[in-house]
């Protein structure tokens, strides 16, 4: 088939490897100048895999899905023409002594949500020192053994270089989709299949908001952090995930506004005490990036996939972008007319 794509994001780059991949050509339609713009809230994120964690707030199904993308992303990054960092050696929470209220009370809550063998495991503090040694701070903590992280940046990289049979078509932005259509400042673009994964760009045929996060990279030579580590605070969740040789990302406020101005100063005081409070190591790190963007969320804050005949529309994936894109693109194209 002849297939259109509105958006160049995560789900638009997964789309049009795998459709490329499959013999169909694919034609990608984005406003970003080329593949190296990082517009999209997938080359912000730290690209943490946590289907365990993120059950604080998301459902069952976000949970399945994400089981689900890790298996299928060590898959999907052995086929792309350039590496990609991936790690799948669990996740840890910690929380500081006098937090244990709040901290006790997710992983309770996780523990209930989670099946059997996913839930958090207590550690002792010689089996958080074993695991990480220069984790120093935190009084208490727990291991999630069925997480993982990937490098964003080299993903979304590799993505783009490894679709086959794909036209990008930059610096043009999609006003409209319809079933088969897809509407730009050139005029009306006709296609067997249509695919709308335009995040906030699908207002407001979508009810769709930004969600802004704020992230930094700290460049910490000799900091050896093997996992993803989130700390559980009563007002916040600050999460560091490692990133090699020597950069640990810092993040993730969660601001109801479409600003996508610098990072604030509070997030920036906030986020990187609670980062060193957990690695002391970090207080001669170098802050060598800062970055703003917005997570596309529905009302619900859950994901849509939504099939009529011509058209795909896939949005909402919020804070679980990288966690279950793979998964529901496998989804979407299994439910597409043969």
């Amino acid at each position: 088939m002849k297939i259109g794509i509105a958006g160049a994001g995560l789900l638009g780059r997964l789309l049009a490897f795998q459709l490329g991949r499959a013999g169909h050509t694919v034609h990608v339609f984005d406003p970003a100048f080329n593949a190296q713009a990082r517009g999209a809230a997938g080359w912000t994120a730290a690209g943490m895999l946590s289907p365990v964690a993120e059950l604080e707030s998301a459902d069952d199904n976000v949970f399945r899905l994400g089981l689900r993308t890790l298996e299928l992303w060590p898959r999907i990054l052995s086929q792309l023409p350039q590496p990609v960092e991936f790690r799948s050696a669990g996740s840890l929470l910690l929380a500081h002594r006098g937090d244990e209220g709040a901290a006790r009370r997710v992983v309770d809550l996780l523990a209930s949500k989670a099946p059997a063998g996913h839930a958090p495991e207590t550690l002792s503090p010689a089996a958080l020192r074993e695991l990480e040694p220069h984790v120093q701070g935190p009084a208490h903590a727990w291991l999630l053994p069925c997480e993982g992280q990937l490098h964003t940046v080299q993903a979304m990289q590799a993505l783009a270089a490894g679709a086959q049979n794909t036209q990008w078509h930059w610096g043009e932005t999609v006003s409209r989709t319809a079933p088969g259509l897809l509407v730009t400042e050139r005029g009306e673009q006709r296609f067997d299949w249509v695919f709308d994964v335009r995040g906030t760009g699908a207002k407001p045929e979508l009810q769709v908001r930004g969600v802004r996060g704020e992230i930094f990279w700290l460049q910490a030579p000799g900091l050896a952090l093997q996992r993803p580590v989130r700390l559980l605070h009563p007002r916040h969740r600050v999460y560091l995930v490692p990133r090699a040789p020597d950069i640990v990302v810092v993040g993730a406020s969660e601001i109801e506004s479409e600003d996508r101005s610098p990072v604030s100063l509070r997030s920036t005081v906030e986020l990187l005490a609670a980062a060193h409070s957990v690695l002391p190591e970090l207080a001669e790190a170098r802050i060598v990036h800062s970055e703003t963007n917005l997570r596309p969320a529905l009302p619900d804050n859950l994901p849509l996939l939504a099939h009529e005949p011509g058209r795909t529309r896939i949005n909402g994936l919020f804070r679980h972008g990288w966690l279950i894109a793979p998964a529901l693109v496998e989804q979407a194209l299994s439910e597409l007319p043969s």
